[in-house]
């Protein structure tokens, strides 16, 4: 297991660690930071590439499926 699977590891808990702690304090902003952290850290463990390559592969992708949750149009 390389340096980058281990921060993603890493990366996850600490996402799941903000999730619980917005919905005890009742900040959406909180739960949503960490899921986006989860996914950032769960991109970063199955590719084994390094911080910068997952966040930039996220925000690409965040980019061009800027509407993807909202099913309503459709």
């Amino acid at each position: 297991m390389n340096r980058d699977r281990l921060g993603g590891i890493w990366k996850q808990f600490s996402g799941k660690a903000k999730q619980h702690w917005g919905a005890l304090t009742g900040d959406p902003l909180a739960v949503a930071a960490g899921d986006r952290d989860r996914i950032f850290g769960r991109v970063q463990e199955q590719r084994g590439i390094s911080k910068q390559e997952a966040d930039r592969e996220l925000e690409d992708f965040m980019s061009r499926n800027r509407d993807w949750w909202d099913l309503s149009g459709r």
